[in-house]
C-alpha cells in the first residue's frame, strides 16, 4: 500500500494550504459581518480568533514545508 504523501513536506504543504483557505474564508466572513444590513443579526462565530489561529497554523506548516523542501 502506498502512502498518500511520500515526503513529509507534501503533507505540510497540504495542511498549510487548508489552514490558509480557512483564514481567507474567515476574513471574508468577518468583512461580511461588518457590512451587514440588519445590525441586530450579529452571529456567534469569533471570526477574528479563527483567522489568527488559522493564519498562524498556515505560517507554521508552510514554513516547515519550505525548510524540509530546501533541506531535501
Amino acid at each position: 500500500m502506498e502512502d498518500w504523501f511520500p515526503h513529509l513536506w507534501q503533507f505540510h504543504v497540504v495542511a498549510g494550504s487548508l489552514a490558509l483557505a480557512v483564514a481567507i474564508v474567515s476574513v471574508w466572513a468577518e468583512r461580511r459581518r461588518f457590512r451587514r444590513v440588519n445590525l441586530d443579526a450579529v452571529g456567534f462565530m469569533p471570526w477574528t480568533v479563527i483567522y489568527l489561529i488559522a493564519f498562524l497554523a498556515a505560517c507554521v506548516f508552510l514554513g516547515l514545508a519550505a525548510r524540509e523542501w530546501f533541506a531535501g
